[in-house]
């Protein structure tokens, strides 16, 4: 009946988003008004993220059953957004009821996915690992359409999206995935220091959960906000804090750290998995630190309950944070094709790595790469493709 009477009140208070160019000097305004569920945050600061637009401020309520949220947003030049076809993209995405029901049903972000096959890969991070992936889904003729790879505290996780070499074609022969799976198994079992790796391989379907959401659930299941006890630098961290407010029966997070972009959507994410709710929050950025502050419950209405939940939150919203790395420095003109060889080339060097490694269209030259250090988790590889 509750639920019932929910979608009546959604159906009679469609989401209603207003962009405003004139009230601000140096940012577009987008303010978004909707009767409130629970992943809506998350789905909203994901719209504006995937359209790579930096959000500069933030102003968060959610209280009392209404969800009435305000972003300032900038393109990657610092510049208001004046692209009419980008704003009329997001006023009808954040408006239409539809939109935000199917987003829902994936966990908050869908994009097509039906012509290739979806391989999922968590384990232990160590050197050699990108290069020997590399090699085995050349080795089997696999063609990587896109890739990210994510490592931290020593666990790696990755999604690659996959097409048969020879038909472009997503790959469904049961005996050839078998192969598949058991030749990644190997590589990922070489060491295993934490657990059991874990493997997942997907034939075509119509939706597929967004990509960095996904890695965001990966690495927080393989457990990467458990520091290691020799990787306890503390300068280079996030500080974040997690507070009691008795009066309003909230616990209060607060996060100073360096800024870079998709900031707001990690920090999202982390609250999300952990089953937290936003009830407000203020997010300002400057020219090299953000600010966070939010004030939040679990699902089930009730603030924190105990100093170890405290002190888990705090260790998932750094772990959450430091997961990416933007450093790309020097470019590579060659096919995907290639990558893999030179992959392979630096394995036998003992020189491939990777902290944030994003690989896409294997048909297309223009690629990106960054330094290499000894280890799979350096710092990053990224190869993406020039439109």
């Amino acid at each position: 009946m509750d639920d019932e009477y929910a979608k009546l009140i959604r159906r009679m208070n469609p989401p209603r988003v207003v962009i405003d160019n004139d009230s601000c000097g140096h940012a577009t305004v987008i303010e978004v008004d909707s009767a409130n569920r629970h992943g809506i945050l998350l789905q909203v600061v994901q719209v504006l993220t995937d359209l790579n637009l930096i959000i500069t401020k933030a102003y968060i309520s959610s209280d009392g059953g209404w969800f009435m949220d305000v972003f300032n947003v900038t393109d990657h030049d610092g510049n208001k957004l004046r692209d009419e076809e980008i704003l009329n993209y997001i006023q009808k995405t954040l408006e239409t009821e539809a939109g935000f029901l199917n987003s829902l049903r994936s966990s908050v972000g869908v994009m097509p996915s039906k012509e290739d096959t979806s391989i999922e890969l968590t384990g232990s991070d160590r050197p050699g690992l990108l290069s020997e992936v590399s090699a085995v889904l050349t080795d089997l003729r696999c063609n990587v359409v896109n890739a990210e790879i994510w490592t931290h505290n020593a666990r790696a996780a990755a999604v690659i999206h996959v097409t048969d070499q020879a038909t472009g074609c997503a790959i469904e022969d049961p005996k050839r995935l078998s192969m598949i799976k058991k030749r990644l198994g190997n590589v990922l079992k070489g060491n295993s220091n934490f657990r059991t790796p874990k493997m997942t391989i997907s034939s075509p379907g119509p939706v597929a959960m967004n990509r960095d959401r996904r890695l965001h659930q990966m690495m927080f299941a393989a457990r990467d906000f458990e520091r290691l006890e020799y990787a306890q630098d503390t300068n280079s961290r996030p500080h974040v804090t997690v507070l009691d407010c008795r009066d309003r029966d909230y616990t209060v997070v607060t996060i100073r750290s360096r800024d870079r972009p998709k900031l707001l959507f990690d920090t999202v994410c982390a609250l999300t998995d952990m089953q937290y709710v936003v009830f407000h929050g203020t997010v300002i950025t400057g020219r090299m630190e953000a600010y966070q502050e939010h004030y939040i419950r679990h699902v089930d209405g009730l603030p924190l309950r105990s100093e170890a939940e405290r002190q888990r939150v705090t260790e998932c919203l750094e772990a959450a944070i430091e997961r990416r790395a933007w450093e790309v420095i020097q470019s590579l003109n060659k096919t995907l094709i290639g990558l893999c060889i030179f992959f392979i080339v630096l394995r036998e060097k003992s020189l491939v790595s990777c902290r944030d490694w994003c690989w896409n269209s294997a048909q297309k030259t223009g690629l990106a790469c960054s330094q290499t250090l000894q280890g799979f988790s350096g710092r990053m590889v990224c190869a993406s493709s020039e439109q």
